[in-house]
């Protein structure tokens, strides 16, 4: 394994609905060229503009099911009632190639990414995981409601599981607390530098 493989990160964000997840993660992709997403399987219908291969690997659930039991997930889970899952080898290839890989899922895909971490020494060297949230349960209400695309009910249904999400952020490497998106952008920046020299990962020439 070369000296950039072995410094590649396996970056974890996850947070509630509202919490800025997918904002930060776009932001990150679009500053770092050597960065990547893993693209991300599901048996949900494609919604308009989403390419297959590009946004999502789209499975009917048949398919989804043989690729689960043949192990071939690092994680997946079943959300809102559609399946989702990350394939271990879109995930070690893009390592291998030097990339940073970016995952943007759940609180429930990353214990499960950090559970199959701690059996691969590939993935556990790379893994960062981090739980990005609002200061206040009131502030991540308030975003769900300004983005208006919820109704009442489905807003309702997403705090009480946002809930119980904030409750694992121990679980993570670190917190990050969502301020504005330039600053949540710098911190995770910030994170992403001070993991490249961590001694597991650093290289002096001889």
């Amino acid at each position: 394994m070369s000296d950039k493989q072995s410094g590649s990160l396996l970056i974890v964000v996850s947070a509630p609905s509202g919490g800025g997840k997918t904002t930060l993660c776009q932001q990150l992709l679009a500053r770092h060229p050597n960065m990547t997403r893993a693209v991300t399987c599901t048996t949900r219908q494609p919604r308009e503009g989403e390419q297959d291969g590009t946004d999502y690997y789209f499975l009917d659930a048949g398919s989804f099911l043989k690729r689960v039991q043949a192990g071939n997930f690092l994680e997946h889970a079943t959300v809102y009632g559609n399946s989702y899952g990350i394939l271990k080898s879109e995930v070690l290839n893009k390592l291998r190639q030097g990339k940073d890989v970016l995952l943007n899922i759940d609180v429930q895909g990353a214990a499960t990414v950090r559970e199959k971490a701690g059996e691969d020494d590939e993935l556990k060297r790379a893994l960062v995981s981090v739980f990005l949230t609002t200061a206040t349960f009131a502030e991540l209400e308030e975003r769900l409601r300004r983005r208006g695309q919820d109704s009442n009910a489905t807003i309702q249904k997403r705090l009480s599981v946002a809930r119980q999400e904030i409750a694992q952020w121990k679980n993570f490497d670190y917190l990050l607390i969502s301020t504005t998106i330039q600053e949540d952008l710098r911190r995770m920046q910030a994170i992403i530098e001070a993991e490249k020299m961590r001694q597991c990962r650093a290289h002096l020439l001889e």
